[in-house]
């Protein structure tokens, strides 16, 4: 009996406990939602998350043989102003001292912290690119500057020593607006730091590389009420290793000197590019300094355009480089037996004019081989008009190429053209002549193409009918292992129908334009056997008081070496020089010293003295800085 009773007892006071807990709950609640309701809810709109984002180093870029930086960060730094953290009294006060600091005028700050935010807790970047030596400053009188804070921005440093490289790895700059709108998407901020030209743009995304966070709670104004923030550490951009290799660059860039132009070469079997010069060129530095904009506007309203690339930008009239393209055609159609000779005189009469060939006495009768060598014009201004037509020509220039993108990877190129009887009806409203015909057949008249696809039309020579697609991309890897990501393989952009037996042909009689053609005394070369083709594009007489008016021509050479090795072996090199230099008929001489150089490994000054050009050195540094 008494046991029950003290076990009816415990069942009592478990139950009163337990009423008194519900109770104690219920009244908590109570006074929660209902008496301090409106506090909790004022508190909680108080509270939020603040995430801060920290930013990546941008990817280094490298040469083909990755032990070669061309372009790396260098330590740099951003200073922000929480304006919240500034009192009202004080503000003018420390933004005049910053500013000193900075060397910057107070009124830039003012622009970027505009008054409706100065009780914002936010930062505010209002400097980037700010050295140690002046964080260092700001450090020592921080007392007298609160708000004052900065973060690690590092800065890009091209680093490469040969100013030729800045058209093919472009350079940064902040984002802009329209930038923002079709990247927004893609985790860009209005703090990034984007490529705007060159491969620094093709491939931003990859050297963009993660963005890192800080996470802190913050109240109404962006103070920092929680002690542990949450930090998740950036990752750096993807490095990436270039086809470019920085001997040849250098090599290319010093053979063709100061002389406004461009020179490409190429490994045919791949599409690589070894080296890429555009004249005049310009300094990518330039862009990370803090008169970037004037620098800018100064570079695009210079009249020698050194922030084109001539290379890929520009497209000029191929010249005689276009009998290349013209003996295929004739060969593959059957249209003209190669052995079978036209007799040139001097000159021909057409169309109510007279057309000149370059040699005005005449080369005499020539076969295919021998009118290629000695470039004659009559030749192929028959072949063109009476057993070709421009239809014809048009089609065999398409097949090489030309009129369409090389697919390289920069993010600007122009296609060039091929002109038709239909395109000259649609933009000039006049009807296709004979004439015209006469001039596309020797590359000039409306006919344009850029130096790549110049480089392309030999490399299917060398190919034996293929051209890859040339690219700037070799690896990408990963930048804390250096594991290989992704390898660019060779990929066939233009695949020939052509005889094997018309390519056999055409590499002989481009071989024998060496021996015993017009290049033979600057092609002559004893280290590697070299098969080539000049071209003279006649242009409009420039108006300089330093040129006579029939000096009026660009300087083409296309050639590949070695002649006598296969297609894996070799290499493509294309020079022009512009008519706007002193006329010295410079391309046969540069490109040669560009295949010297590599195929004897010597620097220019070594390759000119074993070609025995050693009396043109002195003419070259003669026109360094020269642009007539």
């Amino acid at each position: 009996m008494a046991s029950n009773i003290s076990k009816n007892g415990k069942v009592i006071v478990l139950f009163f406990m337990t009423c008194a807990a519900f109770f104690i709950y219920v009244l908590r609640l109570f006074s929660m939602q209902i008496t301090n309701g409106e506090e909790y809810k004022n508190q909680s709109r108080t509270i939020s998350s603040q995430i801060s984002s920290l930013p990546a180093s941008r990817g280094e870029i490298y040469d083909r043989n990755a032990d070669m930086p061309l372009v790396i960060n260098n330590d740099s730094f951003a200073v922000e102003v929480t304006p919240g953290e500034i009192p009202s009294a004080k503000y003018d006060t420390v933004m005049v001292k910053l500013a000193g600091y900075l060397g910057i005028p107070k009124a830039q700050i003012d622009e970027k912290i505009p008054k409706n935010v100065r009780r914002s807790y936010t930062s505010i970047q209002v400097k980037t690119n700010v050295s140690f030596n002046i964080i260092s400053n700001i450090a020592e009188n921080l007392s007298d500057l609160p708000g004052v804070s900065w973060v690690s921005k590092p800065v890009r440093n091209y680093a490469y020593t040969t100013l030729s490289l800045s058209h093919i790895i472009g350079y940064v700059g902040d984002i802009d607006k329209d930038e923002m709108t079709v990247l927004y998407n893609k985790g860009y901020t209005n703090t990034s730091v984007v490529g705007k030209t060159g491969i620094e743009k093709q491939y931003d995304e990859l050297l963009q590389g993660k963005n890192g966070r800080e996470l802190a709670t913050v109240d109404v104004h962006g103070r920092i009420i929680s002690d542990e923030p949450i930090v998740e550490p950036p990752e750096m951009g993807k490095k990436l290793v270039l086809t470019i290799d920085s001997r040849i660059q250098e090599l290319v860039e010093d053979s063709l000197g100061e002389r406004v132009g461009a020179s490409v070469v190429l490994k045919p079997a791949t599409g690589e590019i070894l080296a890429m010069v555009s004249y005049p060129n310009f300094d990518s530095n330039l862009f990370t300094s803090d008169d970037a904009g004037n620098l800018y506007s100064k570079l695009l309203n210079d009249s020698s355009k050194p922030l084109i690339n001539r290379a890929v930008q520009i497209s000029y009239p191929p010249a005689s480089t276009f009998k290349i393209v013209m003996s295929a055609a004739m060969l593959q159609e059957k249209a003209f037996p190669s052995s079978k000779t036209i007799e040139c005189k001097g000159s021909m009469f057409y169309g109510g004019r007279t057309f000149h060939c370059h040699v005005h006495t005449g080369h005499g009768w020539l076969d295919l081989k021998n009118a290629m060598a000695q470039s004659c014009d009559i030749y192929y201004w028959t072949i063109g008009r009476d057993y070709l037509g421009i239809e014809k020509i048009a089609s065999y220039a398409k097949e090489f190429g030309f009129g369409q993108s090389t697919q390289i990877d920069l993010p600007s190129q122009v296609s060039g053209l091929v002109p038709t009887a239909e395109w000259k009806q649609k933009k000039y409203h006049e009807k296709w002549v004979g004439g015209d015909t006469m001039s596309v057949s020797i590359g000039q008249g409306y006919m344009e193409a850029t130096p790549l696809q110049l480089a392309n039309m030999i490399a299917m020579v060398s190919n034996e009918g293929v051209i890859y697609k040339p690219h700037l991309l070799k690896e990408v890897r990963d930048p804390v292992t250096d594991e290989i990501i992704q390898e660019v393989k060779p990929t066939v952009l233009i695949e020939s129908t052509i005889d094997n037996s018309v390519w056999k042909e055409i590499q002989v009689a481009l071989r024998y334009t060496v021996t015993d053609g017009t290049p033979q005394y600057p092609m002559n070369n004893k280290i590697v056997k070299i098969a080539c083709k000049t071209g003279t594009a006649e242009v409009e007489p420039y108006s300089n008081p330093n040129r006579k008016n029939d000096q009026s021509w660009h300087s083409w050479l296309v050639a590949y070496a070695p002649y006598d090795a296969p297609p894996e072996d070799r290499i493509c090199v294309v020079t022009i020089v512009e008519a706007c230099n002193t006329w010295e008929w410079w391309a046969p001489y540069c490109t040669n010293i560009i295949i010297q150089g590599i195929f004897a490994n010597q620097t220019f000054d070594e390759a000119i003295h074993e070609l025995g050009f050693a009396y043109l050195l002195e003419q070259q540094n003669s026109n360094r800085g020269r642009m007539e």
